[in-house]
């Protein structure tokens, strides 16, 4: 155990290079196991929840090796595994690897931490087994997959998902490898896209579009073999989130982000910023690995309330926790509607988020589906935040330290390793003013 400690009052200044995306570095693990030969995956972020992913495949007989941040996988026969497949606090983990180990057909327990085990698994069961996987009917971790004789072929067709969701999109699109016909998606509207460009990149074919049922995605189940990968994967814009609200809140604050990943499935806060008033600069820079980046010059703004809902809230989910900051810095009333599905995080997103502000001496109101802060320039108090096992919410009270009116201490800091092991390290050279120190109550 150990507490971030951030004093506010300190800009922040230079350049700062980003660890790789942790959405595809999930990805990119997860299909080069399932490739014939070996893939090498540049810039992959060695963080607790790919570490569980990494770790599941060693179970189930995948051999692999980071040296610095490059990954070495060699695809194999995946054996069954000896005991459950421990997923940690990781439900990409969880979800994904139900996807795979579908389309591979073998017996597997995949389990996780009590945090994963609260998070809502029925959205992935339900349609798995409407195509004919062996799986036991359940709404929590963990799940039972039996196994399928390797003739048996797993059922096409259409399957409609109630929310538009990345984690259970890819889950389905990986068992449909072993489907005997097409195999089609359809989303209230279009989640991001990483699997399917990694799928396209590995030899599968799909299609995607817009019709009047919402965003659908059909995939071709292959003849052959997965072509192994060979890519750099981009700086994780989940990542980049917070030193951009960082540098917009913290007065006197200029930063350049090198090689963010700019995928348009990802960048939701980056219009909302703009909308509120944000000086960002974005210069493209083509593409690395199949994914758009560029680079980003922030520096402090004045900002404004916005609304957010809709096709956007799927494009920034996971940044809801440093929006909300930034919202709390801004003047006038942000609203947030839509966005049910930060109930179900590794915390409570919308109940954290509203905790921290008012905490903070802020004005926050959880909704069911959302929240409404009255910003009012700044957030004139301190606090001590624990942030309940939320990587996140962690790195978005940090954040908050940078401008309030007192200190800002972050119980359980060591849970931001989770998804970015540099975190403090990066805020400290940057210029902020932090320290790390024992938990007394540990």
């Amino acid at each position: 155990m150990n507490r971030l400690i951030v004093q506010p009052g300190a800009a922040l200044r230079g350049e700062i290079d980003l660890p790789g995306d942790k959405s595809i570095s999930h990805r990119a693990a997860l299909l080069a196991a399932l490739a014939h030969g070996e893939s090498r995956v540049d810039n992959f972020l060695d963080s607790g929840v790919t570490r569980a992913m990494l770790n599941c495949l060693s179970a189930l007989g995948v051999d692999w090796q980071i040296q610095g941040n490059r990954l070495t996988l060699r695809g194999a026969a995946w054996q069954t595994p000896a005991g459950a497949l421990d997923c940690g606090n990781s439900a990409t983990t969880l979800r994904l690897l139900a996807g795979a180990l579908a389309a591979v057909g073998i017996a597997a327990v995949l389990d996780g931490s009590e945090g994963l085990r609260r998070r809502p698994m029925g959205r992935i069961v339900q349609p798995l087994r409407q195509i004919g996987v062996p799986i036991h009917d359940g709404d929590r971790a963990p799940l039972m997959i039996s196994p399928r004789p390797a003739e048996k072929r797993l059922s096409g067709g259409r399957l409609r998902l109630d929310v538009a969701s990345a984690q259970v999109k890819s889950c389905l699109l990986l068992a449909g490898l072993a489907a005997g016909s097409p195999l089609t998606v359809i989303e209230p509207h279009r989640s991001r896209d990483h699997t399917e460009r990694m799928l396209a990149a590995m030899g599968v074919h799909l299609s995607s579009g817009q019709n009047q049922d919402g965003w659908q995605v059909t995939l071709l189940p292959p003849d052959g073999a997965l072509h192994p990968l060979d890519l750099r994967i981009p700086g994780d814009f989940s990542a980049a989130a917070f030193w951009i609200v960082a540098a917009l809140i913290t007065p006197g604050s200029r930063l350049a982000l090198r090689g963010v990943g700019l995928n348009p499935g990802r960048t939701g806060l980056l219009a909302a910023l703009l909308q509120m008033g944000a000086r960002i600069q974005v210069q493209p820079r083509g593409e690395q690995g199949g994914e758009p980046l560029g680079d980003l010059w922030v520096e402090h703004s004045p900002l404004r309330g916005i609304e957010i809902g809709g096709e956007q809230v799927t494009a920034m989910i996971d940044e809801f926790p440093v929006f909300g900051v930034a919202a709390a810095f801004a003047r006038g009333v942000s609203v947030v509607r839509g966005a049910a599905e930060l109930r179900y995080k590794e915390t409570d997103r919308i109940a954290a988020l509203c905790r921290l502000v008012t905490a903070l001496g802020g004005q926050a109101e959880a909704q069911p589906d959302g929240f409404t802060l009255r910003g009012c320039g700044g957030l004139p108090g301190g606090a001590v935040f624990d942030p309940a096992g939320d990587h996140r919410m962690a790195m978005a009270a940090a954040v908050a330290g940078l401008a309030a009116g007192q200190p800002v201490t972050v119980e359980q800091a060591q849970i931001i390793g989770e998804s970015y092991p540099g975190f403090v390290q990066a805020l400290a050279s940057l210029g902020g003013d932090c320290r790390q120190e024992a938990d007394p109550a540990a």
